[in-house]
This record gives C-alpha cells, structure tokens and sequence, in this order.
C-alpha cells in the first residue's frame, strides 16, 4: 500500500457540511420553517467557498485538475468493463461527473429557494416545481453516489469514504494509477 495525501482540509470539511447540511435540509426541517431557509443559505455560501477553492485551492481541489474529458470517461468504463484495477489520486472522470452534477444541482437549489423569498416570484409555481425537481435530483445523486463510492472502494480495493476523512488515499500496490 503507498499513501498520498490527497484532499486538503478545506475540501474534507465543505463535502461533509455539504453532505450533513443537504441531509437535515431534505429530510429532518420543514420546508416552509426559518432553520430550512438558514441552511439553504449556509449551502449556498459553502458553494461559493467551493467554487474559489476550486480556482485557487491545492491542485487536487481545482476545478481544473479533474475535468471530466470523453476519453477519460471512456478509458474508465473500458477498466471497469474489463475488471482491471485502476485509480485516480483526485476524482476519476466518473467521479468528476457526478462532483459537477452535485455541485450544478445544488447551487440550483439553492438560487431556487432564494428566489422563492423574493417578492418577484414568491408564490410563482414554476420556482417551487423546479426547486423540487432538482431535490430530488440531487437526492438521487447522492444515492447513486455513495452506491458508486462504496462500488469503487470494494473494486479498486481503496478505502474512498476513508480518504475523505482523512485526506490520505491508501492505494494498493497492485491497483494502476491514472494521470
């Protein structure tokens, strides 16, 4: 096993906000209720801490340093497909995806639930319609993405939800790096 120190503190504690926060907000508070609207804000400016550490955070943070491309995607299925053990020190093109998904759902959310206290289009049905939308969007999501982590960490023999913890990504000697 060789360890790299992968996702800075930063990252780790905007993923688990993110993750916690998403969870109470679609689940245990009422929609309609003060504590919804203050976590949705929270949300929404733990965004834009994501979207300038995506810009200016360590490489593995930048948006840039795990772009999903179609042969990356490719490449990644093919691996898969053929059961050979490979693995990204960042996100893989597949992860990458369903980040940018995540990510795109929930300033949608968020810019929704906002315009829903305007006095523009408080009471306007197209908003809250596509509020709940995208929730369950981004509900879906999650679970798919946690099914993929927990795929991924049994495949590649890389604890995922361990390194997120952490930071560090606990990879197999016999497990490929990908650039």
């Amino acid at each position: 096993m060789t360890d790299h120190r992968i996702w800075d503190p930063v990252l780790r504690l905007f993923h688990w906000s993110v993750a916690v926060l998403f969870f109470a907000n679609a689940v245990l508070t009422d929609p309609d209720g003060d504590l919804h609207e203050t976590l949705g804000y929270i949300i929404g400016g733990l965004l834009l801490l994501r979207l300038v550490w995506g810009l200016i955070g360590p490489r593995a943070a930048r948006f840039a340093s795990f772009a999903p491309t179609p042969a990356g995607v490719t490449a990644q299925l093919t691996d898969m497909a053929g059961g050979r053990k490979s693995a990204h020190l960042g996100h893989s093109p597949l992860g990458a995806l369903m980040i940018f998904n995540l990510l795109f759902a929930l300033a949608g959310i968020v810019v929704t639930g906002w315009l829903m206290t305007t006095n523009a289009f408080w009471g306007v049905d197209w908003v809250e319609e596509v509020h709940e939308v995208l929730v369950t969007w981004a509900e879906i999501s999650v679970v798919v993405h946690i099914a993929a982590v927990l795929w991924e960490s049994r495949r590649t023999g890389i604890n995922l939800p361990r390194a997120m913890v952490t930071g560090v990504k606990r990879v197999p000697d016999t497990v490929r790096l990908e650039p």
